[in-house]
């Protein structure tokens, strides 16, 4: 199972299930929170009523007095009222009155009278002086539909003490079993609302967490392949200090490899041009004609001149391939850029007979390092013009191509051999120049490879129709 899986299902299973809990207690305490709310409603009602009826008991005229007149009155009326969506037409209180023995001797629907309720729980318990209440099915032998009786003690007026009768006020269940439902499918509904929205946010969460966690993978997978990319964004949290942790430790492991290869490299490279100084100087120890003695020391010169470009390209490669990006990026006029490329090597241009021709579009421009595409532009067109034949022409050009600005240099020389054509861009792999036999040193190309990379381009070297050679450098708008 994925890790971001597992923690949206974790947060989800803990909010969702203490969700569920919580929904559960509060549906379930609301059917008796509104029943008692109900029962304190009908005390507050049967004391009024049994204050209003006592006059009447007294004089023995409940039955035809004017308290039962009212309440007649009362309950023929429509209070056309609408409690919370739901209509009320009707009263459905329901008022039964005692004597002090308990015998019913008024029931305002007319079924009770005569009877003995004096063994009834709220009528019994108020007869003895304390609150009475009971609960009982509405019809007999259906337990799923109740009424609530409350009663109220009546006292003597005269004298305020004594008991002579009780009144019993009693109210259907099923009066307010819908807005229990009501209350309850409400919660419900507001909990799903609250799940949802738990599950929202845990997926939210995660996905924040695990598009931290999914770059420091995709950073940890590249750097294992051994591709130069950017460290993971700095973040504030773990993730960011384990980002940090593995670019650090990354730099280290990579410096170490990176001075045992050059190393290698440069040791490798070294060891021609040493060993011909070596045997010129020998040479020179011994007596020599001067024209040898000249040729000698001419050598020892080229091969000090091939050592000392070889560490000075070998430096400025080193110092871009430790950049797995680039440190400066700004929006460059291409115009300027290249003109200011084909004036560097003007004065080697002219001594080599050849002429640099600069042709680009107005406006155009790239967003790079301008030193980095400053230096891939001189070698490109350093090697243009060691293969350029005299009195030909070097075109230093550049055009859009999709998203990217293509920048080519383009000569009329011997082009390359096919053989060659796949290797041309290998470290320390070069061509004889034709005017002398030389060689360089095998990094400009390899330099040019590097800086296209980090401007997210790429670098090509093709021969021309009619001979020659177009080295193409490929940058990001």
């Amino acid at each position: 199972m994925r890790l971001g899986l597992k923690l949206f299902l974790g947060l989800f299973l803990i909010v969702g299930i203490a969700a569920f809990f919580v929904m559960r207690v509060f549906v379930n305490e609301v059917k008796p929170g509104v029943r008692q709310a109900m029962e304190a409603t009908l005390v507050d009602a049967a004391n009024v009523l049994a204050e209003m009826a006592a006059a009447d008991l007294k004089a023995g005229q409940i039955a035809r007095g004017r308290f039962v007149q009212d309440l007649a009155r009362a309950q023929r009326r429509d209070p056309k009222a609408m409690v919370w969506r739901f209509p009320k037409r009707s009263l459905d209180y329901r008022v039964t009155i005692t004597d002090a023995r308990g015998i019913v001797v008024y029931d305002s629907m007319g079924q009770d009278i005569g009877r003995d309720h004096s063994r009834w729980n709220d009528v019994y318990r108020t007869l003895r002086g304390e609150y009475g209440a009971r609960s009982s099915p509405e019809t007999p032998g259906d337990t799923t539909r109740t009424v609530m009786h409350v009663a109220a003690p009546i006292i003597d007026p005269d004298d305020g003490r004594t008991l002579i009768g009780v009144l019993s006020l009693a109210q259907p269940n099923r009066s307010i079993d819908p807005f229990i439902a009501a209350s309850q499918r409400a919660i419900i509904e507001r909990g799903a609302w609250l799940i949802g929205l738990s599950a929202l946010i845990g997926v939210l969460m995660t996905a924040w967490l695990m598009h931290g966690v999914g770059r420091l993978n995709r950073y940890a997978q590249a750097v294992s392949r051994g591709e130069p990319v950017p460290p993971p964004p700095p973040r504030r949290d773990e993730i960011g200090d384990l980002g940090r942790a593995l670019e650090t430790m990354r730099r280290k492991l990579e410096g170490k490899a990176y001075v045992e290869q050059y190393v290698q490299s440069l040791t490798h490279e070294m060891k021609s041009p040493l060993a011909a100084i070596r045997g010129a100087a020998e040479l020179l120890q011994e007596p020599l004609p001067e024209a040898d003695r000249v040729h000698f020391a001419r050598s020892i010169q080229g091969q000090e001149q091939r050592l000392t470009e070889t560490i000075d390209k070998l430096l400025a490669l080193a110092e871009v391939e430790q950049h797995g990006w680039l440190q400066k990026r700004e929006r460059l006029a291409v115009q300027p850029l290249l003109q200011a490329a084909a004036e560097a090597v003007a004065m080697r241009a002219q001594a080599a007979g050849v002429t640099v021709h600069v042709q680009v579009a107005d406006g155009l421009s790239v967003l790079g390092d301008r030193w980095l595409l400053g230096q891939a532009l001189n070698n490109l067109l350093e090697n243009a013009l060691a293969f350029s034949p005299e009195g030909s022409i070097v075109e230093l050009s550049a055009a859009r191509v999709g998203d990217a600005v293509v920048l080519h240099v383009a000569d009329r020389g011997s082009g390359v051999p096919d053989y060659a054509l796949a290797r041309v861009f290998e470290r320390f792999y070069s061509l004889a120049r034709p005017a002398t036999g030389q060689r360089s040193s095998g990094l400009g190309l390899s330099f040019v490879q590097e800086v296209a990379r980090l401007h997210g381009g790429r670098v090509t070297l093709a021969n021309r129709e009619g001979g020659g050679a177009v080295a193409s450098l490929y940058a990001s708008l």
